[in-house]
């Protein structure tokens, strides 16, 4: 028994802090009465490191059974993710649930729902994982360096696209996400309604996601299908406003090197 609680605690510091310690136990404890059961001493291999195997193998079992989230909805949410992609790259907007749906073939209820789906999985997902291969998959408590530094990566270059959103679009960000104000409130003060506060915060949210991977993951960005047009001409001016205010932020701290040296 306290081998089942050690290798509880050993993974338990690796999950999503939701998942229930007590169920990982229970798993655990169920293996090793059925370790202890087949168990053949005159094979030679110690009970401890036998058990331990079973234990970590029912512990997989469990987190694979609370990841409900299969992984045809998990494939379904990145075909939807590209789609949505192409479609706002085409039509120089978020695109609606119905266009999406229109362009996959699916119906709108199905496009609904696999949100949902993936919005409520919260357990990593362990399907199809060999036991020996937990390390890679099961995040570790803390980052490493290069984590950190493309974390704060990200950050900086976060903050110079919202600082470059259009007015309308850097209100809604920073009120509805950094001021965790309601959407009517933000509605009443632009003058709209609440599902106009939804489309731009979306058209935001796109704009974005696309400088981040401009500077960060180029090859994530696709090409307009329109470059001429008016649509894709603002990103891109968008683009260039970004990656100028990053310059700028960034050569005081050359100039500060090179004095040094």
């Amino acid at each position: 028994m306290p081998l089942v609680g050690h290798i509880v605690r050993e993974m338990a510091g690796r999950v999503p802090n939701h998942v229930s310690r007590d169920d990982l136990t229970s798993a655990g404890l169920v293996a090793l009465v059925r370790a202890a059961d087949s168990f053949e001493d005159e094979r030679g291999v110690p009970f401890a490191r036998y058990a331990a195997t079973r234990i970590r193998g029912a512990l997989i079992d469990e987190l694979r059974s609370v990841d409900w989230a299969s992984r045809s909805v998990r494939r379904r949410a990145r075909d939807l993710e590209e789609t949505r992609h192409q479609l706002a790259v085409a039509l120089g907007r978020v695109p609606s649930n119905a266009e999406v749906a229109s362009a996959t073939g699916m119906s709108l209820d199905e496009v609904i729902a696999n949100d949902d789906d993936v919005a409520r999985a919260q357990v990593l997902s362990l399907q199809g994982a060999p036991e020996d291969a937990l390390d890679e998959l099961v995040p570790a408590d803390t980052a490493t360096p290069e984590q950190l530094a493309l974390h704060r990566e990200r950050l900086t270059y976060m903050v110079e696209a919202v600082a470059e959103l259009p007015e309308r679009l850097r209100i809604v960000v920073t009120e509805y996400f950094l001021a965790e104000r309601p959407m009517t409130e933000i509605a009443e003060q632009l003058g709209v309604s609440e599902s106009r506060v939804s489309q731009i915060r979306a058209e935001a949210l796109s704009l974005l996601r696309e400088a981040l991977n401009r500077e960060l993951d180029p090859h994530l960005v696709a090409a307009p299908s329109r470059p001429e047009g008016c649509a894709a001409r603002r990103r891109e001016s968008y683009f260039a406003a970004v990656a100028t205010r990053h310059a700028a932020a960034l050569r005081p701290a050359r100039v500060g090197v090179e004095a040094r040296a």
